[in-house]
């Protein structure tokens, strides 16, 4: 949490209402996401006892498990789900690819997508972290199946297990916008009064946000935490509703016979009363999207959907190709390369955010990782080198009452001219606590030795300057499967599935 966004916390608290914590979003939102609602049944690891999902606030389809306990039952619900999300998952897929063929045949090759490809964009939405991290073990106990053999299930589960571990997956990369916890979202573009374990409660954020007429936000999210008006969103429920009311319906469909009209009537219940609990979180996801939707998206927000719509199309070539599942552990260089691909990914996302959010750069200012000011001197004409290898270097100098913690050598860019970087020549100190920055700048100003007009920033232009950079970075360099050192346990074997994977203790 940076020194910003916790005084925005304070500043909440103290006013009884969320504080705005961004000035632009930045999370990408779908014309047509697919909201999922999970509860999982206690004292059962990861067993699965209803869903919520439709992608319009009026298409809630509901399952229920009504013996969670029961693995049969639990899979039945995997090839429900399936056809819901590997439904919506196949409809954009197929939509995306007609929009790419029809642009290349038009001409457009293979530049910005069109408008309505963006009407595709996949997207699915759960209400908090909690959420994500079921569906990615329901993808670990599902995408190793098989339609065949001695515990056959339906060939839709293993493929919804393959497209959950994708999801979840992508959503560990910094920025991904494919799945999305609303919780996540609301506390990255608003600040509450509470606790950062608070805020993973959807009901109680959104009470600070968006409280009711009369009310604080504070006095909203503190009735947002009776569980009889304000259910949790999941995949977790009341212990008072599962000993009160789910154990005694569960227990009634347990005791009848199938097809009988006294377990139909039992299951009815069953349903009506899940339906309940999920209907709240329901109606706030959807307002979160409202809530989202009414920001401005940052400038970088399309280059990393673009981003997530790459790799959703490679995933979906690579299942049609007839890919094998993701492996239950990585090898020693797949870990490696993926933790290096996170790092460079956090590094570019945070260096974006900045950019588009003075509110953000406002953060790193405090910090003495940017300053802003006027500039106080340029010479815009200045060129480098010698002999024939003139180049353009104008000279600019910043004037800064913020702490300056860069030096002679230093590398900043400015989010006003993110193509154009600059070095650091000097830092003198002035009276009252202000310095002056020279900076040599380099790129973004043409191709010839007099600057376009406006890429060199004119006396008494206000600007800031920055160590983040959303430049190409190098990724390290790591030896071949076939070449794992043995101190990382050496060459590991070619993955091959067998059905012996597909055993998990709380399967």
């Amino acid at each position: 949490m940076s020194t910003l966004y916790a005084l925005a916390k304070a500043r909440a608290a103290d006013s009884g209402f969320a504080t705005q914590a961004s000035t632009v979003r930045h999370v990408h939102l779908a014309e047509r996401p697919l909201v999922l609602i999970a509860l999982t049944f206690a004292g059962e690891a990861n067993a699965p006892l209803a869903a919520m999902a439709g992608d319009t606030p009026e298409s809630a389809r509901l399952l229920v498990v009504t013996q969670p306990r029961n693995r049969d039952e639990r899979f039945a619900f995997a090839a429900e789900l399936a056809e819901i999300v590997t439904g919506y998952l196949g409809e954009c897929e197929s939509a995306l690819r007609a929009e790419l063929s029809g642009a290349d045949e038009g001409g457009a090759g293979h530049g910005e997508p069109p408008g309505a490809f963006w009407q595709k964009f996949p997207q699915v939405i759960v209400p908090n972290e909690a959420t994500i991290g079921f569906l990615r073990l329901l993808g670990r106990s599902t995408r190793l199946r098989r339609p065949d053999g001695p515990y056959p299930v339906d060939p839709a589960v293993p493929v919804l297990g393959r497209w959950l571990t994708f999801l979840a997956e992508r959503a560990e990369l910094p920025g991904s916008s494919l799945l999305v916890a609303a919780t996540q979202a609301l506390a990255l573009h608003w600040a509450t009064g509470q606790s950062a374990v608070e805020d993973r409660n959807l009901a109680a954020v959104l009470g600070w946000i968006d409280p009711p007429a009369g009310l604080t936000g504070r006095a909203a999210a503190a009735a947002a935490e009776n569980p009889v008006t304000g259910p949790p969103a999941g995949p977790a429920t009341d212990p008072t509703f599962d000993n009160e009311v789910l154990a005694p319906l569960i227990a009634a469909c347990g005791r009848t016979e199938i097809g009988s009209a006294q377990r139909q009537r039992a299951v009815l219940s069953l349903q009506d009363s899940i339906g309940a609990v999920l209907a709240p979180s329901w109606r706030l996801v959807w307002r979160s999207v409202e809530l989202l939707r009414g920001l401005t998206p940052g400038r970088t927000v399309s280059l990393r959907a673009e981003s997530d719509l790459a790799a959703f199309l490679k995933y979906g070539e690579y299942l049609r190709d007839g890919g094998t599942p993701q492996p239950r552990r990585d090898s020693a260089v797949a870990a490696a390369r993926r933790l290096s691909s996170l790092e460079q990914a956090q590094a570019s996302y945070a260096a974006q955010r900045a950019f588009d959010d003075p509110l953000v750069l406002a953060g790193y200012r405090l910090t003495g990782e940017a300053f802003g000011g006027s500039v106080v001197a340029a010479d815009p004409a200045r060129l480098g080198g010698s002999g024939k290898r003139r180049m353009l270097r104008p000279l600019v100098t910043v004037e800064t009452l913020d702490v300056v913690r860069v030096g002679p050598g230093d590398k900043l860019v400015s989010p006003a001219r993110p193509r154009q970087s600059a070095v650091v020549m000097s830092v003198s100190p002035l009276a009252g606590a202000r310095s002056a920055v020279e900076l040599e700048l380099s790129g973004g100003m043409g191709r010839s030795l007099v600057a376009a007009p406006g890429s060199v920033p004119a006396v008494g232009e206000r600007l800031c300057y920055t160590t983040l950079t959303d430049s190409y970075q190098v990724s390290g360099a790591f030896p071949e499967r076939e070449s794992t050192p043995w101190t990382h346990g050496g060459p590991p074997p070619v993955y091959v599935p067998v059905p012996d994977d597909a055993v998990e203790a709380w399967s």
